[in-house]
C-alpha cells in the first residue's frame, strides 16, 4: 500500500519513519508542515490528489503539555479543528478511502463512570478543564470520522495512543509534554548544580507508550482498521506516577539526590486510566518496551544531541 504520513517529521513522525524499512510490502511517504499547510484546504486536497495514497495515517496536531495546554486554548481548538476537517474532507476528494486519525488520551472524560476507561466512554462527560478546548477538537475528528463511515464507503479509524515519549521529542520548557520536559529540566538542573524541581505534587497517574512501538503498532493494526472504529494503543494498563517518572529520569542522569516537588504549580488531571483489552485482542504477540528501556534510551539520545538536532 501506499501510505501518506502526515506530521512526518514529529516524534511519531520519526520513529515511524525509523521502522518502515521493516515493512516492505508498504510505501511511505513522510509529510511535514513544510511539505504542506494542512490549515489550507485547496491546497491540502491539491496534495492528496497528487500523491495518490491508498491510506492516510494523520499525525500532524497543534499539540504540547499541560501548560500549553491551558495558555493557548483557542489556536489549539481552531487549529486542530480545521486541520482534522480538512484532511477528512480532502481524503474523499481524492478518493482515498482508510484515514487513521491520531486522538489522545485527553479526551477522556474528567470523571468517568467507571475504569478502566475503554473506547466506548469517549463522549459520555466532558474532559478536564486543563485540556477541554484541544480535547474537544479531538472529539470532533472522532465524530467526524464515524459519520463520514456511516455515510460514505470509508474506513475512517481513530487510534488513542496514551502519553506518547522517545526520541526526536519537543522539550520546550513550556510547551512540551511531561517527559521531555522533566528531561530538558533535569539536565539544566545538573548542569547548573541546582534542584530538579518537578511542577505539581508529583502525585498524578499516566500510561505511556513509547514512540517506536507507537509507531509499529499503528502499522500492524491496519488490517484491523476496518473493522474497528476506535482503538485504544498502549502496553498495559500500569500507571506511574509523575513522581516515579521524574525519579527514572533523574537516575539516568545520576541526579536523583536533588529532586525536588513544586506543590504551587497545578497537577492537571489526576488520572485517566485506559484499557488495553481491544488491543491486546487484535495484537496478541505485540511486545512493548518497557519504560526503564525507553526512558534510558531517549535521555540518551537527549544528551548526545543536546543542544543540536534537539527541538528545544
Amino acid at each position: 500500500m501506499k501510505i501518506l504520513v502526515t506530521g512526518g517529521t514529529g516524534l511519531v513522525g520519526h520513529a515511524m519513519q525509523q521502522v518502515a524499512t521493516d515493512y516492505h510490502d508498504h510505501e511511505f511517504i513522510f509529510m511535514g508542515s513544510k511539505d504542506c499547510d494542512l490549515l489550507d484546504f485547496p491546497r491540502t486536497v491539491h496534495t492528496l490528489v497528487h500523491l495518490n495514497p491508498e491510506v492516510v495515517i494523520h499525525l500532524a496536531a497543534n499539540v504540547g503539555g499541560l501548560y500549553k495546554n491551558m495558555s493557548q486554548k483557542l489556536s489549539m481548538f481552531e487549529d486542530n479543528l480545521q486541520m482534522n476537517m480538512n484532511m477528512v474532507r480532502a481524503c474523499h476528494a481524492a478518493g482515498t478511502r482508510q484515514f487513521i486519525g491520531m486522538l489522545s488520551t485527553c479526551i477522556f472524560p474528567d470523571k468517568p463512570t467507571s475504569y478502566p476507561i475503554n473506547e466506548t466512554m469517549l463522549h459520555e462527560s466532558p474532559p478536564h478543564e486543563s485540556n477541554d478546548a484541544y480535547a474537544y477538537a479531538k472529539r470532533m475528528l472522532h465524530v467526524h470520522c464515524e459519520t463520514a463511515n456511516q455515510y460514505r464507503d470509508t474506513a475512517h479509524t481513530c487510534m488513542i495512543p496514551t502519553n506518547i515519549y522517545g526520541e526526536n521529542d519537543n522539550y520546550n520548557l513550556q510547551d512540551s509534554h511531561v517527559i521531555p520536559a522533566l528531561i530538558h529540566k533535569c539536565h539544566l538542573a545538573k548542569k547548573h548544580g541546582q534542584d530538579f524541581v518537578v511542577s505539581g505534587t508529583g502525585k498524578p497517574l499516566r500510561q505511556f507508550v513509547y514512540a517506536p512501538d507507537l509507531a509499529r503498532s499503528i502499522i500492524e493494526l491496519l488490517p484491523y482498521a476496518n473493522r474497528n472504529s476506535t482503538i485504544i494503543l498502549m502496553p498495559d494498563e500500569t500507571e506511574y506516577s509523575i513522581g516515579d517518572v521524574a525519579r527514572m529520569i533523574a537516575r539516568e542522569f545520576g541526579y536523583d539526590s536533588r529532586l525536588k516537588f513544586d506543590t504551587s504549580q497545578s497537577d492537571g488531571q489526576y488520572k485517566k486510566t485506559a484499557s488495553n483489552r481491544l488491543f491486546k485482542q487484535l495484537l496478541p504477540e505485540f511486545n512493548h518496551t518497557s519504560i526503564e528501556h525507553g526512558l534510558k534510551s531517549t535521555v540518551k539520545h537527549f544528551i548526545n544531541n543536546y543542544p543540536n538536532n534537539i527541538r528545544l
